[in-house]
């Protein structure tokens, strides 16, 4: 069967402040597929995304949906027209039910003008029972799991009868079962006629689940074709304008380093049991393990973030007492922590302020005054070292691609001196691009000495990086790796729980 075009971006234009976002961007949808949307961060997808959604307008060119010529002024308006976006960061109201979010701006009323709540609760009831959902009407969504509120922001969508739905980073904090659902669900939809645009920086996905894709690179449209017609290797050439046969660093100085730094003996919660480890300087140590495994709470656990029952810590064969991360920082202790936007930075705030935030104090005179000059060089140096793309230091955070938003994090930690950095899911979000970028930073500091925890629930992250795996199964460690064993079927026995 023929498809029929049903959205057509046409020389499209978006300028901030005289920077071009996008640079005369062209390509065509078809009706009923699922069109993946790809690219390095910051390459525009984001930016050309919201002005689908009726969040920018452009600065040049059109829109045509259904061969006709649409202006789009506001959200509202977008999705009056059948075009909506789940955003990777949910929209939803925290403290509403699942109801109250669906008609959110849109409630069903009687004749006197009050709320039909009848009439809402079997509108949403029927249409989580077309996603196949089982989620409880009545709680509020703050207390849903990750999966089901996306189920919620799906069903927001389809309530007002959808024609392109756009889902952005989709499977960024869903499980393997769950990922499962959703591409299931996404079948469905396309059965239905409702098209999808698909962006993920997960280039399996896009194999798997999509009919067509389209490139983007720096703001420039590069091209589009049949998912059928490429392969991952070339799409990756197209995003980043070179070939990419291996992004993790060859291992080298960091693996010769013998003296141990760190000695975490006896650590307990209710999250972990008895947890005992070692860190060798230079050394990257991977905790690898199923979502529920255990990997994050051992280091929250460490650093103070978490209370523990026990807990017994040497720095350099001495014991130290770390209750919060402020003293795990006093020790030289500091965590590059999994959620960048709502932990690791102030979106708000600039470049330079997040930068400097960590040692205003050595930057400020006995009076507490911050000294401008040093906190300009400084900033100046980290956007250098890291290759920041920014504008300028002065730019806001929020603004940047998700690459740069994670240079910017560790920016923030190395100018602390710290001796030790745990990084939980370095490159969660983010592009293949900037993943060999995070890869070589991570390396380099290894190779000058200091020492890395890495946890990722990429495997081949874990295997590529790593110079020793611990892996977790339900709390425990269950087993210790040496980078030289560890291959991604071993790694899976212990995390599913295996003996031996």
């Amino acid at each position: 069967m023929k498809m029929s075009e049903i959205l057509r971006i046409q020389n499209i234009t978006k300028e901030f402040s005289g920077v071009k976002a996008l640079k005369d961007v062209s390509f065509s949808i078809e009706r009923g597929e699922v069109h993946a949307l790809v690219g390095e961060n910051g390459a525009g997808k984001s930016t050309l995304m919201k002005i689908l959604s009726g969040v920018y307008q452009p600065t040049g060119g059109e829109i045509f949906l259904e061969e006709k010529e649409i202006k789009l002024i506001d959200p509202k308006q977008a999705q009056g027209l059948g075009i909506s976006i789940i955003h990777q960061e949910f929209s939803l109201i925290p403290y509403l039910n699942t109801i109250d979010n669906i008609f959110l701006g849109r409630e069903i009323r009687n004749k006197s003008g009050l709320l039909h709540r009848e009439k809402m609760k079997k509108k949403a009831v029927d249409i989580l029972k077309t996603l196949h959902a089982e989620i409880d009407l009545k709680t509020p969504v703050s207390e849903l799991s990750i999966a089901q509120q996306q189920f919620v922001e799906i069903a927001k969508a389809i309530s007002i009868d959808t024609k392109v739905l756009i889902f952005d980073e989709p499977t960024a904090s869903l499980t393997g079962k769950e990922i499962e659902d959703l591409f299931q669900l996404i079948e469905k939809l396309k059965a239905e006629g409702v098209t999808i645009i698909y962006i993920s920086h997960h280039l399996d996905e896009i194999i798997t689940m999509c009919d067509s894709m389209t490139c983007l690179r720096d703001g420039t449209w590069v091209d589009t074709k049949r998912v059928a017609d490429t392969n991952k290797q070339e799409i990756v050439k197209m995003m980043v304008g070179r070939e990419i046969a291996n992004v993790f660093p060859i291992k080298g100085e960091s693996t010769k380093h013998n003296d141990i730094l760190l000695e975490v003996k006896d650590l307990g919660n209710k999250h972990v049991i008895d947890i005992n480890f070692h860190l060798r300087k230079g050394e990257i140590l991977g905790i690898a393990g199923l979502v529920g495994s255990g990997r994050t709470e051992i280091v929250r656990a460490l650093i103070g973030a978490d209370k523990t029952q026990t807990k017994n810590v040497l720095v350099n064969g001495k014991k130290i007492n770390i209750k919060t991360p402020t003293d795990a920082l006093n020790h030289g202790i500091c965590l590059i922590p999994e959620n960048r936007k709502t932990q690791g930075l102030i979106l708000d705030s600039t470049v330079k302020k997040n930068i400097s935030l960590p040692i205003l104090k050595q930057l400020s005179n006995s009076f507490r005054i911050i000294n401008r000059t040093k906190e300009n060089e400084l900033t100046k140096a980290s956007i250098q070292d890291l290759l920041i793309k920014t504008p300028s230091m002065n730019q806001t955070v929020k603004n940047l691609s998700g690459g740069n938003q994670q240079k910017v994090v560790l920016a923030k930690w190395l100018n602390t001196n710290c001796h030790l950095i745990i990084f939980d899911e370095p490159t969660r979000g983010i592009d293949i691009g900037a993943k060999e970028e995070i890869y070589k930073l991570m390396r380099d500091l290894a190779d000058k000495g200091i020492s890395i925890i890495m946890i990722s629930s990429e495997l081949p992250e874990v295997l590529g990086m790593s110079d020793r795996l611990l892996v977790m199964h339900k709390g425990r460690i269950k087993s210790e790796i040496s980078s030289s064993e560890a291959t991604s079927e071993r790694v899976m026995h212990y995390a599913t729980g295996g003996e031996g």
